[in-house]
């Protein structure tokens, strides 16, 4: 068992960055938490949160998946771990506690980062590198702040744990359009946006794909050097 309490819950977006922590977590013996997919986006994750059953004091639930960096200090494939999150000028803290055991057990392999939550894809590089400067932030996703938000009100430990699957100097497809209002992806506006930028649509697929790979090593990782300890 690990040396902390151990991580209830992972909540990880749909899809994908789902199968990448189930596949990292396929080999592992003794306690596993549940893993559960969650909408991706703002709006369709509160719902999601709203009805769920995650309000149990004293619980963890760790946030996993992939995001987007903001800095040039961060790129593809990297780990990061999130202190907090900004949205719209508020800001939201990760559990302190917890994320400096998560960063003792992964300190070599793992940068702490400040996080910025976004409702659209945020996909021009100019655009990332301007939201970096302004906000002092290095990376961005479009579901932390939001949890974070939910959780903290509620008294429950969280933790983000990331892997960057696209960086700050090229622009990448505009996805918001096939990001559907339930949170789910229209595979169909999806390939419209990749085929419009094929370049671009390259690149964001090699990223995601290390991204994932990434993300699978590390849920392997933390879980058995936790069991083992």
């Amino acid at each position: 068992m690990s040396n902390f309490l151990p991580i209830n819950t992972i909540l990880v977006p749909q899809g994908a960055e789902y199968k990448a922590v189930c596949r990292g977590l396929s080999g592992i013996t003794g306690f596993i938490p549940t893993v559960v997919a969650i909408p991706v986006g703002m709006k369709p994750l509160l719902k999601y949160l709203q009805q769920g059953e995650f309000l149990t004091p004293k619980s963890r639930v760790l946030i996993m998946g992939i995001c987007g960096s903001l800095s040039d200090r961060h790129t593809v494939g990297d780990i990061v771990l999130y202190q907090d999150c900004i949205y719209q000028g508020k800001l939201q803290e990760c559990d302190h506690t917890f994320t400096a055991q998560l960063y003792s057990l992964l300190s070599e392999k793992v940068s702490l980062v400040k996080s910025l939550t976004s409702d659209r894809v945020i996909w021009s590089a100019p655009e990332k590198r301007c939201l970096g400067e302004t906000l002092a932030a290095d990376v961005v996703d479009m579901e932390g702040f939001t949890a974070l938000e939910f959780f903290n009100a509620a008294r429950v430990s969280v933790a983000m744990l990331r892997v960057v699957s696209d960086d700050c100097q090229h622009n990448m497809p505009d996805l918001t359009p096939a990001i559907n209002s339930d949170g789910s992806l229209n595979p169909f506006i999806l390939a419209i946006a990749m085929l419009r930028q094929p370049f671009a649509a390259t690149r964001l697929i090699r990223g995601s794909l290390t991204a994932l790979k990434v993300l699978e090593q590390v849920t392997n990782l933390l879980f058995s050097g936790s069991s083992n300890q």
